[in-house]
């Protein structure tokens, strides 16, 4: 039994079949956890959210912000633009309602104790444990179980407030603890976030920093597997932590990583577009 951790998807089935090939995986032993964004910008979103889905028995996943910003447009929250043609098709797929049900349950974080590590789509904020990250990632996962998943996704969007206080609330607090899950890059002494910057770590603005440099990160006793920033291209420094997101779906590769020896494979994405 082998356990593969795969970086941003983004609709890229062709690269994604490919690297299943090149892994060997065989679904009656072996595990595929996928870092969110399995869908949006690639040749065929639709397919690889059905591809998945047939997986489903083996495959352990979190939610990436285009997996929300999908689950959104279906709410009616956000209104499909010309460029979303993929997740449009999705949207008028017949299967829809099944996809997108399975979607909905999947979580923004996930413990892997047998690796002492945690999936996380952005990252693991500098200031939170990884006790409190699965503990408030549990609190968005319960409200996009429940019915009042359509008023979270109409209050998703946004970039305020900036940072994490204890006594944030209601769907203000939920939208930070999204944000620092599935869209963090940059942040500053404070924790806080600058959502606006999507450059490579180097590129951080005045008085920020990548969150995984922070220097009072809290969460060094785990090992961090995400996905979110391709600009990486799969390097850290930082023991710990591994990086996923090797751009697929701007002509980079798609990665997995083999839990069990930490051995990469990648797929030269390309020549699948």
């Amino acid at each position: 039994m082998s356990t593969y951790a795969i970086g941003d998807i983004q609709g890229c089935l062709g690269a994604f079949n490919n690297l299943l090939e090149q892994i060997a995986f065989d679904p009656t032993r072996d595990r595929l956890l996928l870092a969110g964004d399995l869908v949006s910008r690639g040749e065929d979103s639709l397919g690889t959210l059905r591809r998945i889905h047939a997986l489903r028995d083996v495959v352990t996943c979190v939610l990436g912000n285009h997996d929300l910003h999908l689950l959104a447009l279906a709410s009616g929250a956000a209104n499909v633009r010309e460029k979303e043609r993929d997740l449009a098709e999705i949207l008028a797929a017949p299967d829809r309602d099944i996809l997108l049900d399975w979607l909905r349950q999947q979580p923004l974080a996930v413990d892997l104790p047998d690796f002492n590590a945690l999936l996380v789509h952005a990252g693991v904020p500098p200031l939170w444990t990884a006790a409190e990250t699965l503990s408030r990632a549990a609190e968005v996962q319960a409200v996009l179980r429940s019915e009042q998943a359509d008023a979270f996704f109409s209050a998703m969007y946004g970039n305020s407030p900036a940072g994490w206080s204890d006594d944030l609330s209601g769907m203000t607090r939920l939208r930070v603890i999204t944000n620092y899950l599935t869209r963090m890059r940059f942040v500053d002494m404070d924790g806080a976030l600058d959502l606006s910057r999507k450059g490579e770590a180097e590129q951080a603005p005045p008085g920020f920093m990548p969150w995984f440099q922070h220097p009072h990160r809290r969460a060094t006793d785990v090992r961090i597997l995400f996905g979110h920033w391709a600009a990486l291209e799969g390097r850290v420094s930082e023991s710990q932590l591994e990086a996923l997101d090797t751009g697929c779906v701007w002509g980079g590769q798609l990665t997995a990583l083999r839990l069990e020896d930490n051995r990469r494979f990648h797929c030269d994405c390309h020549a699948h577009r």
